[in-house]
């Protein structure tokens, strides 16, 4: 107990003392009571540093840096890596390379990945839709490499299609070595480009965001715990985004919130603990709202090119819609001439046709009497153009739309058929004073009820000053459906139809 005493004496005085002469009095006091092998660990203990510090906190809503420190270093992101993972997955099933319910097989090297984990085993399929959850929730390992594997092919080809990403991005000073974040030579990033990554997740793939701010969620094979659960419940506003830890990183996290018409995305890298990572995050929250205008113009960040697998860059035609003062009038169709051969064969066949319709009397006399007909026998075959007659229309036409019961000199009103499955319905679970209530019940009913309502979107409707809180893109069974379910949990509910 005297030698950690001591020990500890040491340490804390080579912590705060800025005389080198105290550190070496004490040393020497110690050497003579407990010899240089208890020195020996004091120093290993003083030799041990906490990861660097960096720090930014930017409006998320124009992407201008409210504040920075150290936000230029290269330093070890840990799992802040699987952000880059999730957005290349979601890119992904938005271009129809992978879908949500696509089996995958989880390959050797996923499973071995170690914690944190959701257990995979080799060997086993798992839908992609609950690896993105165990990789956004729980930081599981394996399910990020699982994603890669089942999106590239392998983890490297995966990793250099992130590293492309984040060059369209802008993020100059990150190199991604793995699709995890684990601690490996040369994978680093900086606080301003996982800020500049957070921005990206938010406002690229809003209908995915929803992700980072479970507080548990079920993952094919187990319910897991979000690790950043506790700043989600601690600070107001607050709906993701992502932690990390490795012990060459420290603690690490890119935190979002919104509060009214303003949001902040707060990074930290090097935190000593998960508790102190928290306060200091709630702390550059805080500061950015009291910073950030109430009012500003919300510019999004400009999507990076799309750069699959093979790594072209695909990009996408953008119709530009301006006013013109002249409409011109489209050129014809140049005409096509037909090789002799084929005109040949095309005279035979009118000819034979014709023979066949002069065997006829009343066909016979119908084609002598028509001048016409006459008229084309004589023109060249090559000259002979052939149009088939439009159908006339019907006297009455019946729209599968119109009503029944319309009167003879009224107005026809004829409304256009829905091609959308009629998912138009939704539930509404009550009105409160701030949207913050608001969007709060909603993330809180869609926990209690995950089976009706996980894949149904949250939307908050101002109304005459207060708040609704709806959940949109059901049928008229479902949201009937959804809200008996949630009536059985006392909780109230009303199906809202279209309109």
């Amino acid at each position: 107990m005297l030698l950690f005493a001591r020990s500890r004496a040491i340490y804390d005085l080579a912590r705060g003392s800025e005389k080198v002469s105290d550190v070496a009095t004490l040393i020497e006091r110690s050497v003579r009571l407990f010899g240089f092998v208890a020195v020996l660990l004091t120093l290993t203990t003083y030799s041990v540093h906490a990861a660097p510090y960096a720090a930014m906190v930017m409006d998320a809503r124009s992407g201008e840096v409210l504040h920075s420190r150290n936000a230029d270093t290269r330093l070890h992101p840990a799992s802040l890596t699987k952000m880059m993972t999730l957005y290349v997955a979601f890119e992904a099933v938005e271009n129809g390379e992978i879908t949500l319910d696509t089996m995958v097989r989880v390959s050797k090297k996923a499973a071995a990945e170690p914690p944190s984990k959701l257990g995979l085993k080799a060997g086993s399929r798992i839908k992609l839709r609950y690896l993105l959850r165990a990789a956004a929730v729980k930081s599981g390992n394996d399910a990020a490499t699982a994603i890669a594997e089942a999106i590239s092919g392998s983890e490297a080809a995966f990793t250099r299609r992130m590293n492309r990403t984040a060059k369209s991005m802008g993020m100059t000073k990150t190199t991604f070595k793995n699709a995890h974040g684990l601690t490996q030579e040369g994978h680093l990033s900086t606080a301003r480009d996982m800020t500049i990554l957070g921005r990206h997740v938010f406002y690229d793939y809003p209908e995915y965001y929803n992700l980072f701010s479970r507080r548990s969620t079920h993952a094919g094979i187990k319910t897991v715990n979000n690790t950043n659960r506790r700043l989600l419940n601690a600070y107001r506003g607050a709906d993701g985004i992502k932690t990390g830890y490795t012990r060459a990183a420290g603690y690490n996290l890119v935190a979002s919130a919104e509060r009214g018409q303003e949001r902040i995305i707060a990074t930290v890298f090097g935190g000593k603990s998960g508790a102190t990572r928290n306060a200091r995050v709630a702390e550059l929250l805080d500061m950015g709202f009291s910073r950030a205008p109430s009012r500003v113009a919300v510019r999004k960040p400009a999507r990076p090119a799309y750069q699959p697998n093979g790594g072209g860059s695909i990009t996408k035609t953008v119709r530009v819609v301006r006013a013109v003062a002249v409409s011109p009038r489209p050129m014809a169709r140049p005409a096509i001439p037909l090789p002799t051969d084929v005109l040949v064969a095309m005279a035979e066949e009118i000819e034979e046709t014709l023979a066949e319709v002069a065997a006829e009397p009343v066909e016979v006399a119908a084609v002598q009497d028509t001048p016409d007909a006459l008229e084309i026998r004589a023109q060249p075959i090559a000259t002979v153009r052939v149009a088939a007659a439009p159908r006339p229309r019907p006297n009455k036409v019946i729209l599968a739309s119109a009503p029944t019961d319309t009167r003879a000199d009224g107005p026809e009103i004829v409304t256009r058929m829905s091609t959308s499955g009629g998912r138009h319905w939704s539930i509404n679970v009550g009105s409160y004073g701030s949207r913050y209530q608001a969007e709060r019940i909603l993330l809180q009913t869609a926990l209690v009820e995950l089976a009706t309502l996980d894949e149904a979107l949250r939307k908050v409707v101002p109304r005459n000053g207060s708040f609704d809180a709806n959940f949109v893109g059901f049928s008229e069974e479902e949201a009937a459906l959804a809200c008996r379910r949630l009536a059985a949990r006392n909780v109230s509910c009303q199906p809202v139809g279209p309109g």
